[in-house]
């Protein structure tokens, strides 16, 4: 995982609720446990036409959308069964936030040790910013902020914890061994009593 205490970026819209993990990365492609390239996969049956040319109505293919990191999604995002496969495809897409007024739990979690970071929002929020998706909006992990352009600042929650492993790069696994030289001089003295 790369290490982010803040983002700044213009954003990419898909105002459907209810989009699931599947429709994140369809099941066909959960066979690897490898991260790397399943980007070209997220949102598949959305973004290829039949005969695998790219869908020029999706919004992931239009060329104003490349290299935006923040995906302003409707209500409901990450609904369904629980895959990291999800998380992987987006960040290897090129995502590092997702905004919407609902995410669901199980992907929530995913995400968090994943690195991307989920931030709900109220809906009139959310719907406001789906308006000016070329403004560029600026996440603040250590403030829990959304800054906008006109001065405008939505703070979002976000765990203690969760914000510790994102502005250092790790998952939980990865925070313990940070820590290894700590834990080992607990343990020595603990054994030595």
């Amino acid at each position: 995982m790369t290490a982010f205490a803040a983002l700044t970026s213009r954003s990419v819209v898909l105002r459907q609720s209810n989009i699931d993990t599947d429709q994140i990365i369809p099941a066909r492609f959960l066979s690897t446990t490898e991260r790397a390239g399943l980007g070209k996969h997220a949102f598949n049956d959305w973004r290829w036409q039949a005969d695998g040319s790219p869908n020029p109505e999706f919004a992931f293919n239009q060329p104003q959308n490349s290299g935006r990191q923040i995906l302003l999604a409707g209500a409901n995002f990450g609904c369904g069964s629980s895959r990291e496969h999800a998380p992987w495809a987006l960040t290897d897409l090129g995502l590092r936030a997702i905004v919407s007024s609902q995410i669901a739990d199980i992907f929530r979690n995913n995400s968090l040790k994943n690195g991307l970071l989920p931030i709900v929002l109220d809906e009139a929020v959310v719907q406001s910013l789906m308006q000016r998706p070329d403004d560029e909006l600026t996440v603040d992990i250590e403030a829990r902020e959304l800054r906008t352009p006109a001065g405008d600042v939505h703070p979002f929650p976000l765990d203690a914890f969760a914000r510790t492993c994102l502005m250092q790069g790790v998952d939980e696994l990865g925070y313990l061994l940070l820590r290894d030289p700590q834990i080992s001089k607990y343990e020595e003295r603990f054994h030595a009593s």
